[in-house]
């Protein structure tokens, strides 16, 4: 079972020509309602991988929260611990102009609610796998990862979006997936020498004792542990929006390592996925099926 502790969110997109300036009212053309929160949009791509899954997020009382949870329950994601409680859903207000400049306002809403003893509610057994982000509140995050450690769960962290955080929370997980700006927040948080990328990630997978996953965009993917490293290229696209590329990269690896698969497969499907997904707009709708992925992969074999 892979569990996500997260958040859940509406993304509300306005187009319109230019961007507003301050005090500026803008006459804009169309209004998109869309499901995101990394936590979601995580959640299903480990289920889409082919992974069960359980959601642990809150939801306001609100019409956005339908919205925010379609996709989630079309796939038949376990959301019998999402609660229901006396705040808007979260909400980003994102406009776009012509251009494809954007100016975005997160509205944390029920996300700020969010506590481990949701997920303690929820519960984990040895085996399981959790999944987290940092967009719900930090010491929920931290308690969360301490609760699966006793529980003898597995526990995947997806340093984004990047923010300060406490330390302690490295000390309690097994993987840690960052990007490049993701990786170079953390190292110099914890006053790492200067080295070059690989390095920085061998030095920080041996650091922390944990296996460190650093997703490169067109390169690819590198994942160092105490026994090895392993690059995985990116597969070769054209891409029309990354939007939900990183989710699609933490679901799908989490899915592969829940579902048996070595860190080599995992990381090579879930650079497939992320890949795939930049070739759809939006984040969630963009993720791919199992079944894309790997005919993908069996053409390039």
């Amino acid at each position: 079972m892979i569990v996500v502790y997260g958040s859940i969110n509406i993304d509300v997109v306005g187009h319109a020509p230019t961007l507003m300036r301050p005090g500026e009212t803008v006459m804009g053309t169309t209004l998109e309602f869309a499901p995101g929160g990394k936590g979601a949009n995580q959640a299903l791509a480990a289920c889409r991988a082919g992974g069960e899954v359980r959601m642990v997020g809150c939801v306001g009382q609100d019409d956005f929260a339908n919205r925010a949870l379609a996709l989630l329950s079309e796939a038949e994601i376990d959301l019998s611990f999402v609660r229901v409680m006396d705040r808007h859903t979260g909400t980003a207000l994102i406009v776009v102009d012509d251009a494809g400049e954007n100016m975005i306002t997160v509205l944390p809403g029920a996300n700020s609610r969010l506590t481990c003893t949701a997920l303690e509610q929820a519960g984990l057994q040895s085996g399981d796998w959790l999944l987290l982000q940092l967009e719900t509140p930090l010491d929920g995050v931290l308690a969360a990862a301490r609760y699966a450690r006793r529980q003898g769960a597995r526990t995947v962290l997806n340093l984004a979006p990047f923010m300060a955080f406490p330390a302690p929370l490295l000390d309690e997980i097994d993987i840690l997936v960052v990007n490049e700006t993701e990786l170079e927040g953390v190292l110099d948080m914890l006053g790492a020498p200067a080295l070059d990328r690989g390095s920085s990630v061998r030095w920080l997978a041996e650091r922390l004792d944990v296996t460190v996953v650093a997703t490169l965009g067109a390169e690819g993917a590198l994942a160092v542990s105490e026994s090895e490293a392993i690059h995985v290229p990116a597969i070769k696209i054209t891409p029309l929006d990354t939007v939900g590329a990183g989710d699609t990269f933490v679901g799908y690896l989490a899915a592969g390592l829940a579902g048996g698969l070595d860190i080599r497969s995992s990381l090579n499907r879930a650079s497939a996925a992320a890949g795939l997904a930049c070739l759809k707009s939006g984040a969630q709708n963009s993720i791919p099926e199992h079944f894309e992925v790997d005919d993908w992969l069996a053409r390039l074999a």
